[in-house]
């Protein structure tokens, strides 16, 4: 008989992960959690109806095991009808965004709401035909530069 595999066992490998329910998007949401980015890395591609962030990712999953890294990594949104903000101020393209939480209100089932709640008052909204929402990470972990985890004192 085999022994079962462990946990200890696996090797790191880059997250690519879905949300097609709230409780994987509760999953991801924990993932991206003060993820930077700047205002440039977010694009809204209407006719394909997609949104999609280029984020600085804190490897949330590594827990304190090591040096505090991040990863950029991709989220996604298909399905998606309509994007609005509020407090971000469109203008300043030197603006740096943080991500507290992905959330998903349902209005119309599927349809719904997928709200990105960011540090500082601002939000995104986007009206969705359906919950349908990715995380890849796209580069190799890097030490983040404060060397520290973020913290909400």
């Amino acid at each position: 008989m085999s022994e079962d595999a462990r946990f200890e066992d696996g090797r790191e490998a880059p997250l690519n992960i879905g949300a097609l329910d709230v409780e994987d998007l509760k999953v991801l949401s924990a993932l991206v959690q003060d993820g930077v980015f700047p205002s440039l890395e977010m694009k809204f591609a209407a006719k394909e109806r997609r949104f999609a962030i280029l984020l600085n990712r804190f490897r949330w999953e590594d827990g304190d095991k090591r040096v505090p890294e991040r990863v950029q990594s991709l989220l996604h949104v298909s399905e998606v009808k309509k994007v609005s903000s509020q407090g971000i101020d469109r203008t300043d393209k030197d603006m740096i965004l943080s991500v507290l939480s992905v959330e998903f209100e349902e209005t119309d089932a599927p349809s719904g709401f997928v709200t990105l709640t960011l540090a500082g008052d601002g939000a995104i909204r986007l009206d969705v035909e359906a919950l349908d929402v990715s995380l890849k990470d796209v580069t190799r972990p890097y030490i983040a530069p404060s060397k520290k985890m973020p913290s909400h004192d």
